[in-house]
């Protein structure tokens, strides 16, 4: 069995696109993973900032974290009123296209991009940190395992959505019972000992003194840091083109779900945090321990439940990069059909998914990762902005999708007040984060914009030279000069120049002379005697025209110079006649004979359609070699 077909599954028809289709069951693993695994690094980003106000910090991580919950709920208001208008594509870019207009639209497509990217690399990074944290010596190989889950889950999407996201099902609901259960068992803890919990085992201690105050700066970087737990709930309304009918109450229920369980899990995180004296700690620290993992030891201890919990935010942290793989090659395809992007980004392969955006995006954030050497830390500050900025692209046209409307105005009410509450956390983030890395993300959005840009402009000049121009003008046609290509008189050859004879009277075959080397070459004489005999002669006796025999020296044996000075001159003495060169070329059958070939007619052909004028048109004269494998 073929390899690729094993690990990715058979091709699949266009008719079974609607089998493909997914649940609410299915969404919330193939959608979620992103928003729920952000409630792991998005709580310790915030927490980390606050790592010099020591054990003081765990007074404001509550407040900080409040605000963020009030923003996730407008957020899920806003979603919801964004599905209810756009049910078939309601993602940030076809938002802002039809209502704000071209730019925006490209601003939002290039901010979602950049984010479903950083998305992965977070993700994974986020995920391994939680695995160095259970098994400490596993921290020498951070980017090697980062590097082979981001393969695992490009192997996954490359299968389809569907079988993505029952593959990731199991941990997803098993992390959702663990930390769900965990919160609520922590919360008994507080309430039934007055607020003054007992760790099972104690969180590692703070700083004997604080080395820096609670500022308004301090505060701001701590809600930047923490925002980033909110990337994500977008997901649904980009991928809404995934759920099968009913295609909005799917989309509800697999929102809802995502939101109130994130919700639950960052104000949990925050309450039990300050209860229990948990504090971040620098993921680049010997013994580093993620939040989650001091909090699950805290409230459980490190028996059997500990793993259990700490396993499944490993897989979902790791697989939290599967959100991006449903969105990113969805939004791909939708930018490509407007011709923003390469056509081949909106061409479903094998397993009816988007097989370039899948494969680009595994690629970029690969590279991501090896760049920022798979560190959390290091690839926060890059995030969030994206996401926050789609946020507000999206809701301000949806605002004016409502005004166009009429009649809405609690629905305009909600986006408008997602608008504003969306633009002003991006604010924040941008003044808390720009110099630790979000000049980054500002400087590739714009880059992002003008190679879409500069792609559409492409396509246009392509679409205006191919344009149609009317009926067709037959009049005055004439047969081309056809050159043939001929290394030696053989089968190959033979059938090349009796195709040619089919299709012109003119037949000019050209043997290049010297192309073996100085001491390598036949003799001329010989060459054309055997051509006089074997060709010239049949074709003359059969009434056609001769072919010719051209010997064109190669000095520095090479096929397309010497072909392309021949067509130079053949357009400049009859610029009305067209040149046609076929070109002789074995097809292997197996992958070891390739290696057994020079390959040159593969390398002249693409010489020839780069060089070659307007006139000139190539075509290849294929030999199939023997399907049989050489004996012995």
């Amino acid at each position: 069995m073929n390899f690729y077909r094993l690990l990715v599954g058979r091709r699949l028809a266009n008719s079974e696109y609607e089998d493909r289709k997914i649940g609410w069951a299915e969404g919330v693993p193939a959608m979620g993973l992103d928003g729920l695994g952000s409630s792991s690094y998005g709580p310790e980003a915030a927490l980390t900032i606050m790592i010099p106000l020591g054990a003081a910090g765990l007074a404001y991580i509550g407040p900080v974290m409040g605000v963020i919950v009030a923003l996730l709920v407008i957020l899920y208001l806003s979603y919801r009123q964004t599905l209810l208008a756009y049910s078939s594509n309601g993602g940030a870019y076809a938002v802002a296209r039809a209502n704000l207009g071209e730019n925006a639209g490209l601003l939002a497509a290039a901010a979602l991009m950049i984010d479903y990217i950083l998305n992965v690399a977070v993700g994974v990074s986020a995920g391994v940190g939680a695995l160095v944290s259970a098994v400490p010596a596993l921290h020498p190989y951070v980017l090697p395992l980062c590097l082979v889950v981001v393969v695992v889950v490009t192997v996954a999407n490359l299968r389809g959505t569907g079988e993505a996201g029952w593959l990731f099902a199991l941990p997803t609901y098993l992390f959702i019972a663990c930390f769900i259960g965990a919160i609520g068992w922590g919360m008994w803890q507080v309430a039934s000992t007055g607020g003054q919990p007992v760790p099972v085992e104690p969180p590692p201690p703070f700083a004997a003194a604080a080395i820096g105050t609670a500022s308004l700066w301090v505060l701001m970087q701590a809600f930047a840091s923490g925002c980033t737990a909110m990337t994500g709930v977008e997901a649904v309304s980009n991928g809404i083109g995934s759920f099968k009918e009913p295609v909005l109450r799917n989309a509800y229920a697999t929102l809802t779900i995502i939101v109130a369980v994130l919700g639950l899990l960052l104000a949990g995180i925050a309450t039990l945090a300050t209860f229990y004296h948990i504090g971040a700690m620098h993921q680049t620290e010997d013994g580093y321990q993620s939040v989650l993992s001091q909090l699950v030891a805290a409230v459980a201890g490190r028996g059997l439940f500990y793993y259990v919990a700490m396993g499944s935010l490993l897989s979902i942290l790791c697989l939290s990069a599967n959100t991006s793989f449903v969105g990113f090659p969805r939004l791909c395809r939708t930018v490509a059909a407007d011709a923003y992007l390469p056509k081949a980004f909106a061409v479903p392969g094998r397993r009816l998914v988007f097989t370039v955006g899948i494969l680009f995006l595994s690629g970029v954030a690969a590279l991501l990762l090896v760049g920022f050497g798979g560190i959390t830390e290091r690839l926060i500050p890059l995030f969030a902005i994206g996401a926050f900025l789609t946020f507000t692209i999206s809701q301000a046209g949806m605002v004016v999708h409502w005004r166009r409307e009429g009649g809405h105005p609690v629905r305009l009410a909600i986006n408008a007040i997602g608008a504003t509450a969306t633009g002003a956390a991006l604010a924040v983030i941008l003044v808390a984060k720009f110099l630790e890395g979000a000049w980054i993300t500002l400087l590739a959005v714009p880059v992002v914009i003008v190679v879409l840009k500069y792609t559409a402009r492409y396509y246009e000049r392509l679409a205006d030279e191919l344009r149609e121009v009317g009926p067709m003008v037959v009049k005055q046609l004439l047969p081309p000069t056809v050159i043939v290509v001929a290394e030696e008189w053989n089968r190959l050859s033979e059938r090349a120049v009796k195709f040619a004879l089919t299709i012109s009277p003119d037949v000019v075959a050209v043997h290049l002379s010297k192309l073996e080397g100085p001491e390598g070459e036949a003799d001329e004489l010989a060459v054309r005697e055997r051509w006089r005999k074997d060709v010239e002669a049949p074709a003359a006796a059969a009434g056609l025209n001769p072919p010719r025999l051209m010997l064109i020296p190669a000095p520095f044996r090479q096929f397309h110079e010497p072909l392309l000075r021949l067509i130079d001159k053949l357009d400049a003495d009859a610029p009305e006649r067209a040149v046609a060169v076929l070109i002789p070329e074995t097809v292997k059958s197996f992958w070891w004979q390739n290696l057994l070939h020079m390959h040159r007619a593969g390398r002249l052909r693409r010489k020839l359609l780069k060089h070659g004028g307007p006139n000139l048109t190539v075509i290849t004269v294929p030999w199939r070699v023997a399907r049989e494998p050489y004996p012995g």
